[in-house]
């Protein structure tokens, strides 16, 4: 994921929403959000390069989601895939900050990375580029290629958006969430941040939805779960052009966030 826009607790009726859109090269292969073999009712897309993911969830109310951390003058093409991290947290039992402390002694392996995970109703963050393991509070947050919070353009206006749509408190509609994240429109200059890539590659990374030659938003995900204990994960797939094709949804019982109810899983 390039940019991750979440309400933890910010929703009478819907404990933890998710809205995020994952960018990457148009060659690299990947497989759609799926349920894996050999996991206990894990919910993911997959790298097919490295064999991780960028977004999962599992049916015992357990979720993940990782974004890199843009630093080209750090980057380390032989260092541990990231995307492993999400699906070994998915895979765990533990809570979420102690599975954080655990993994931040090896994190300097790794090129750098943000990590959101969350169970039973709390969600933790850490990030090898240099914050510390800790639970983040309740509210609107959202993550992009910096730390957590970290106000770039994108990540405010994404913040602004969701913010806005919570307030009212009703039903979340997911088109929405899908509209916030399908914003194609560049930061002005003034507000661009200066991580090494150049003026011209900041504008484009500047906006939610990013579209260029050969590289850009693939996939949108969102993940709505519900006080009853039932979670909604949907996700729209976008071709080399970033056209839409095709938006799946999965609904499944997510244990821990609320009045667990008997829940069969149904994909549309």
């Amino acid at each position: 994921m390039c940019l991750i826009v979440f309400g933890l607790h910010a929703h009478p009726r819907y404990p933890l929403v998710v809205a995020a859109n994952r960018d990457e090269f148009v060659a690299r292969p990947s497989e759609p959000a799926a349920f894996w073999q050999g996991y206990d009712g894990m919910l993911a897309g997959r790298d097919l390069v490295a064999g991780g993911t960028w977004m999962g969830v599992t049916r015992s109310g357990r979720f993940a989601a990782l974004t890199n951390v843009r630093d080209p003058r750090a980057f380390d093409p032989s260092a541990p895939s990231r995307g492993e991290l999400a699906v070994r947290f998915l895979a765990s039992v533990e809570e979420p900050v102690s599975h954080l402390r655990r993994l931040a002694a090896e994190g300097s392996r790794r090129n750098g990375f943000n990590l959101l995970a969350a169970a039973n109703g709390r969600l933790g963050w850490f990030s090898n580029a240099g914050g510390e393991p800790r639970e983040v509070e309740a509210g609107v947050h959202a993550v992009s290629n910096a730390l957590l919070d970290t106000p770039w353009p994108k990540v405010r206006r994404s913040v602004t958006g969701l913010t806005r749509i919570l307030e009212r408190e009703d039903e979340i509609d997911p088109e929405e969430l899908f509209a916030l994240l399908a914003d194609r429109e560049p930061a002005q200059d003034g507000e661009l941040p200066d991580t090494g890539v150049g003026l011209a590659t900041e504008r484009i990374l500047s906006s939610p939805f990013i579209a260029a030659p050969g590289y850009g938003t693939r996939g949108t995900t969102l993940l709505l779960v519900a006080s009853t204990g039932r979670a909604t994960m949907l996700e729209r797939r976008f071709d080399e052009g970033f056209f839409e094709t095709g938006t799946a949804r999965f609904e499944l019982g997510f244990r821990g966030w609320g009045q667990a109810e008997k829940a069969s899983d149904v994909r549309s």
